[in-house]
C-alpha cells in the first residue's frame, strides 16, 4: 500500500481533519459561484502559493500527484478550442485543478485514520437506519488507498508494452489492467474474510 500523506511535515498536519475537511467544501462550492476567468486565475495561483509555502519537496510532491489531471485538461482545451469557447473553457479547466489540487491538499496533510474519524462521526446519527459506517469507512479507506496503486500498475504495464512495441499502449492494456483490478479486489475479499469479515 502507499502512504498518500505527504513524507514533508506542514503545519496544516496539526489542523483537525473535520476542519479541513469543511473547509475544502466551502472552497469547492466558492469555485462554483466564481464565473469570472480572471477571479479563477487568481484562486488558482493562490493554491499553487499554499502548495509552495512548504518548500520546493512538498511542491514538486504536490503536483506530481496532480499529473493524472492533465490529460482532462487538455481535452477540455481541445473541446473548448473546438467549440470556440475558450474563456468558458478556462473556467471549466481552471475550476477542476483548484478544487482537485486542494483536495489533494488536505489528504497530503491528513492521516487515512483522521479522515475515517469524521467519517465515523458524520454516519453515526444513520446507525438507527440500518447504515453500516465500519462497512463505509472500509470502502472509502480502500478507494482512496487503491487508487494510486492501481494508477501505478497501469502504467508499468503501458511501460511493458512500450519496451515490447513502437506503438502506443492505447486501449490494449485495458484488459491486463482490468483483470490485475479484479485479483486485487478477489485477494482483499480473501484478506477480509481471513480476518472475520465484516460482522457489523
Amino acid at each position: 500500500m502507499i502512504s498518500l500523506t505527504s513524507p514533508v511535515r506542514t503545519r496544516a498536519h496539526d489542523w483537525p481533519a473535520g476542519v479541513k475537511l469543511a473547509a475544502l467544501c466551502a472552497a469547492t462550492l466558492g469555485l462554483f459561484a466564481l464565473e469570472d476567468v480572471r477571479a479563477q486565475a487568481v484562486v488558482a495561483l493562490g493554491v499553487l502559493t499554499l502548495y509552495a509555502l512548504p518548500g520546493a519537496v512538498f511542491l514538486r510532491y504536490g503536483l506530481g500527484r496532480l499529473r493524472p489531471l492533465w490529460p482532462f485538461v487538455v481535452l477540455l482545451a481541445l473541446w473548448h478550442g473546438i467549440t470556440g469557447t475558450w474563456a468558458e473553457g478556462a473556467v471549466v479547466g481552471l475550476r477542476m485543478l483548484s478544487a482537485v489540487a486542494l483536495a489533494n491538499l488536505v489528504t497530503m496533510t491528513t492521516r487515512l485514520d483522521a479522515m475515517m474519524a469524521v467519517v465515523r462521526r458524520l454516519l453515526r446519527p444513520f446507525v438507527r437506519l440500518g447504515v453500516r459506517p465500519r462497512a463505509i469507512e472500509l470502502a472509502v479507506a480502500l478507494v482512496i488507498r487503491f487508487t494510486p496503486v492501481l494508477t501505478q500498475k497501469g502504467a508499468a504495464l503501458a511501460d511493458a508494452w512500450r519496451a515490447r512495441s513502437r506503438r502506443k499502449p492505447g486501449w490494449r492494456v485495458i484488459v491486463p489492467f482490468m483483470a490485475l483490478a479484479l485479483k486485487d479486489a478477489d485477494d482483499v475479499a480473501d484478506a477480509l474474510r481471513a480476518r472475520g469479515g465484516m460482522n457489523d
